[in-house]
């Protein structure tokens, strides 16, 4: 359950961080679910021992671990615009 939980979980949040950027038109299911989690990967290592959570690939589904995968998939959509479109939105 964990597996399937990770990644409904992580779609839902690379959905929301696609919404959130206004890149959602670019992007399909598969997208928005290696956007959320490659962005809890990189939350989990740099956001996380900041605030001393989890993310949601240490099997950690709390409120902070929610909040620190998101903010990670809005941080990996941000580099992506800059690096591909030259602009972060």
């Amino acid at each position: 359950m964990n597996f399937i939980g990770w990644i409904v979980i992580g779609g839902l949040l690379g959905w929301i961080a696609s919404k959130v950027m206004n890149t959602d038109a670019q992007q399909g299911i598969i997208l928005n679910v290696v956007v959320g989690i490659v962005g809890a990967f990189l939350g989990g290592l740099v956001i996380a021992p900041l605030l001393g959570t989890g993310t949601i690939n240490d099997g950690d589904f709390s409120l902070g671990s929610l909040g620190v995968s998101f903010l990670g998939a809005v941080v990996l959509l941000a580099i992506a615009n800059l690096v591909f479109r030259g602009r972060a939105r």
